[in-house]
């Protein structure tokens, strides 16, 4: 009877250091999900950063099961109109100081922007250049036809400035809203040359060929990078920008042809 007794003493004991074990178990995987990142995050990008972002993006959800990274890439300008309208963001990251001072101005972002990383311009043209084209004065060329970003935009004030410091007067056939968008202009035959960012010619690099130049150090685009202050899910939105920022996602960028700042 004795016996009997103290086996039910020691199997209620055994009972209670097992629950206690497992709420101490679910307690700290509680506190682990509370201080994890979830959640989706929503990033405006300049169109230059797709395919580094793109990867980024994916490399950050593998590492933070729970979360989502969706972007909205476009024209830095355009995409500044959109947060200074209300455009519901996260991360704002442009292709020119210019454009992120217009969301900053507005009281939007969550502190000063950063400067993630720098690029410079190309020449593209198609595979082989059969043009012969060696540098902007090869672009004023009788009935060659060039397309150029519209000044608005980042990559069209750089080209201005590259142009001007080359003291050469290009009428291009078509002005685009974004670089990639000049880009592919190349790769459908559409115009002979388009200025683009190195890293849109490298992207590129099976379909068409770049032709570097001097004055592009005249026209060097810094690329500033900011939370929102109304961002839905800053948590997530400024843990991302860390991870952008870590070695891991420099190595993405510098990959891609950007410059460290």
């Amino acid at each position: 009877m004795r016996l009997r007794a103290l086996a039910a003493l020691l199997t209620a004991a055994l009972a209670l250091t097992a629950c206690s074990g497992g709420s101490g178990d679910a307690g700290t995987s509680a506190s682990s999900g509370r201080s994890g990142v979830t959640g989706e995050v929503t990033v405006f990008a300049a169109a230059s950063l797709t395919e580094s972002f793109t990867r980024i993006g994916r490399d950050f959800e593998a590492a933070y099961p729970g979360t989502k990274v969706t972007f909205n890439f476009g024209g830095s300008s355009a995409l500044a109109a959109q947060i200074t309208q209300g455009a519901p963001a996260d991360l704002f990251a442009a292709a020119s100081p210019a454009t992120v001072k217009t969301v900053t101005d507005a009281g939007l972002t969550d502190g000063e922007a950063v400067t993630l990383v720098r690029n410079e311009l190309v020449i593209v043209v198609a595979k082989g250049n059969p043009k012969g084209i060696t540098g902007l004065a090869g672009l004023t060329q009788p009935g060659l036809k060039v397309a150029l970003c519209a000044e608005q935009v980042p990559c069209g004030a750089a080209a201005k400035k590259a142009l001007d410091a080359a003291s050469v007067k290009v009428t291009p056939v078509t002005l685009e809203q974004d670089v990639k968008a000049a880009l592919q202009k190349v790769k459908l035959g559409e115009v002979d040359a388009a200025l683009v960012y190195r890293t849109d010619a490298q992207a590129a690099a099976a379909d068409v060929a770049a032709v570097e130049f001097p004055e592009s150090a005249k026209a060097v685009n810094d690329y500033p990078i900011a939370v929102l202050k109304d961002a839905p899910h800053k948590a997530a939105a400024q843990k991302l920008l860390a991870w952008i920022r870590s070695d891991k996602g420099m190595a993405v960028l510098t990959q891609a042809g950007f410059q460290t700042p």
